[in-house]
């Protein structure tokens, strides 16, 4: 018989429990750990962990016999003892929370962002061994629940819009981020796509980078967050139409605005819609005068392949460029 460095007795692979080295009957280690992961990790805090399921599951012991796990102090009860584990668990995942979305918790104010951010938690318990994926479903919170009121005031009506469309960006930024990049790789030139033959151009297709993420947002976010990046105090932005093409480029996310018409062109392409097809879409969306998009329609192709928006040029024949 030895004890473990957390001080559980262990008897040929099981445990009585952390803390708690006189239980009985003894039980895998490991089940003890999933039991203590269900308490403390429950939305509802360390009581309705107790009662759960998914922890009675592991080790039905009934709230009022805790102590047969995890053992008391001269100063704590057990359920004192498990609630420190529950308070850093979610103090963590708040600060995660808060790294991810740094403008909007700025925006917002820490103590409004964390309430938002600790109700998420509530809807939305992580479910993954990553912490990378803790955020993916907050701008799914905030349109479910529009939050009308913030910093103690009423604001306006459009207001959960401005933070959906803001959650948005950051959000793509970490996906771009941690996402598959064209690093080390060989892409498209804009002198390779100036030498596709013209008659080729119109059935050819373009494969967009799979970094290359696209946003039709109803709020000027993208202006907002750089003043707010660099610690500027913007006003708050009233609705308007933006667009953005956010790639990543030697591990740096990148932003790009865009025209309604450059957007409808490369979600048509990413598409995976024919360069002709691609075109008379855009050409169909509001933007101005057409010559004047005809004339610019070279100039957007080059940017976008200097900006490495494109992997490859498929022609009509299957042969790839």
């Amino acid at each position: 018989m030895n004890a473990d460095e957390h001080g559980s007795e262990i008897v040929n692979g099981t445990t009585a429990g952390p803390l708690a080295p006189h239980s009985s009957p003894l039980v895998p280690l490991h089940t003890v750990q999933r039991w203590m992961q269900a308490v403390i990790m429950h939305p509802d805090g360390v009581d309705a962990g107790l009662a759960s399921d998914s922890a009675r599951q592991h080790l039905d012991v009934a709230p009022e016999n805790v102590e047969q796990v995890i053992a008391r102090s001269e100063a704590q009860t057990s359920v004192e003892r498990l609630s420190i584990y529950a308070n850093a668990y979610y103090a963590r995942l708040l600060e995660c929370l808060g790294e991810e979305f740094p403008v909007l918790k700025k925006t917002l104010g820490e103590e409004t962002f964390d309430a938002f951010a600790m109700d998420y938690l509530q809807h939305y318990p992580s479910q993954s061994y990553t912490l990378g994926k803790l955020g993916e479903s907050f701008t799914r919170y905030l349109a479910e629940t529009r939050p009308a009121e913030a910093n103690g005031g009423e604001l306006p009506a459009d207001w959960p819009d401005f933070l959906i469309d803001l959650a948005t960006l950051e959000w793509t930024f970490s996906q771009v981020f941690d996402g598959q990049g064209i690093e080390g790789q060989t892409l498209l030139t804009s002198e390779q796509l100036q030498a596709i033959d013209a008659e080729q151009w119109p059935s050819a297709r373009l494969e967009v980078v799979p970094c290359l993420k696209l946003l039709a947002l109803r709020f000027p976010v993208n202006a907002f967050y750089t003043a707010m990046r660099r610690s500027e105090e913007p006003p708050l932005p009233g609705p308007a139409a933006s667009w953005l093409a956010i790639t990543r480029r030697d591990f740096i996310v990148r932003r790009h605005e865009l025209t309604e018409r450059q957007y409808e062109l490369l979600s048509a392409l990413a598409a995976g819609e024919m360069i002709g097809a691609a075109i008379e879409r855009a050409a169909r969306a509001p933007g101005g005068d057409l010559e004047q998009f005809v004339v610019e329609l070279g100039d957007w192709f080059r940017d976008w392949a200097a900006a490495d928006f494109f992997q490859r040029v498929i022609v009509e024949s299957g042969n790839a460029s």
